[in-house]
């Protein structure tokens, strides 16, 4: 397995999008990818993980945020391993590889939500050392 930063423009990008979509399935490949544009600007990034075929095994998308609450924080947008490949460790190696980016690039902490239906999800977090620290509120605002 190789661990590779993709850019919006890289042409791998087309193999990650599946995968991620396995996660976020109302997105198509071009919101995604007008998405990415933009939230590269912000410091967006995705990270993939590659078999030794070229396929991709799984992605993390994350960006650091400093907030008065949080101070600078790693915060995971995305994080989804193919199916195919579940429990395989793959999860384990993304998560494990944004967290020393967290902490070389001096984060207090990592921070990702997970939908209260992805019960699966929340043991894996759990078993990676993460816990449940925050209820988080949303108010839609467009319908």
């Amino acid at each position: 397995m190789k661990i590779v930063d993709i850019d919006p423009a890289d042409p791998r990008l087309e193999a990650v999008f599946p995968v991620l979509q396995e996660l976020r399935p109302h997105l198509t490949a071009e919101e995604f990818r007008a998405l990415y544009e933009e939230g590269r600007g912000t410091g967006l990034q995705y990270t993939a993980a590659f078999g030794d075929d070229g396929s991709c095994l799984g992605v993390i998308g994350w960006h650091v945020v400093v907030t008065t609450v949080q101070g600078r924080t790693m915060y995971v947008d995305d994080l989804v391993v193919s199916a195919a490949v579940r429990s395989g460790g793959v999860g384990r190696a993304l998560l494990g590889h944004v967290e020393e980016r967290a902490r070389e690039g001096g984060c207090n902490a990592l921070r990702l939500d997970s939908g209260t239906q992805r019960v699966q999800a929340h043991r894996f977090y759990m078993r990676e050392g993460l816990t449940i620290g925050a209820f988080h509120f949303i108010k839609p605002l467009n319908g």
